[in-house]
């Protein structure tokens, strides 16, 4: 039961910061010319993925942040765009974003996409010129789905690092989403078409989750009053 506490603590601290920012945004509907801080973390939702202990709430599929590494610049809307893709043709790059390599490794199998794509994708950190060619449509896809998942952003303004507070939140969250270890007894488990039971990853299609690192973690409870604060904290 702890844990099914804790998660109603978690999505009722989203409702607040929800209220705060004055409602959920789609990558669709946003640009860099938005007022994005400089750092933060983002929750991802899913249309038809819901919680199973309430009725019409959206769960969350996948939680992020950005610039953990010493010395990274990147911004908080830098990495938002990476997963939005190009506004110019719709496509992207999937080996800069680890949520498109997902979602397309999803579509590839759910839609069986051509092998020549299959051979390629998510492999390397870069790739030819051709490969990309191939890969593009496929691409275009992946920035359409995830341009419709409603999300919602956390501004925490720390510093980059290994000790990044915006680190221990993400991990900690998605330690407690994930269903990974309660594969016996899950809570607000993905519904029966959710794509990412076709995920390539089987960290993906354990959780519940558009997310690899973290899936297999134990949560620190006492992270979510140090949530609260920062939702607290935001647009005072």
């Amino acid at each position: 039961m702890s844990r099914l506490n804790d998660l109603t603590e978690f999505y009722e601290l989203l409702a607040n910061l929800e209220r705060k920012l004055g409602g959920k945004r789609t990558l669709e509907k946003c640009d860099g010319r938005m007022n994005w801080p400089q750092r933060g973390i983002y929750f991802f939702f899913e249309i038809g993925e819901y919680r199973d202990q309430t009725s019409g709430e959206l769960r969350v599929v996948r939680v992020g942040t950005h610039a953990l590494k010493e010395g990274s610049k990147t911004t908080l809307w830098h990495r938002l765009k990476q997963h939005k893709g190009n506004d110019k043709g719709g496509a992207g790059n999937h080996r800069g974003s680890i949520f498109r390599s997902h979602v397309g490794s999803a579509l590839i199998q759910k839609d069986n996409w051509a092998g020549e794509i299959k051979e390629t994708w998510g492999i390397g950190q870069n790739a030819p010129r051709e490969v990309k060619r191939l890969e593009k449509s496929l691409e275009q896809s992946v920035s359409q789905y995830i341009r419709k998942m409603p999300f919602l952003w956390l501004e925490v303004n720390d510093e980059s690092g290994t000790n990044s507070l915006r680190g221990y939140i993400e991990g900690n969250s998605i330690a407690l989403l994930s269903n990974y270890n309660s594969v016996s007894d899950p809570i607000d488990s993905p519904s029966s078409t959710w794509l990412g039971h076709w995920a390539k990853s089987e960290k993906v299609r354990n959780s519940g989750l558009w997310n690899s690192d973290h899936v297999m973690d134990i949560y620190d409870p006492k992270f979510l009053e140090i949530l609260k604060q920062q939702i607290n904290q935001q647009l005072r």
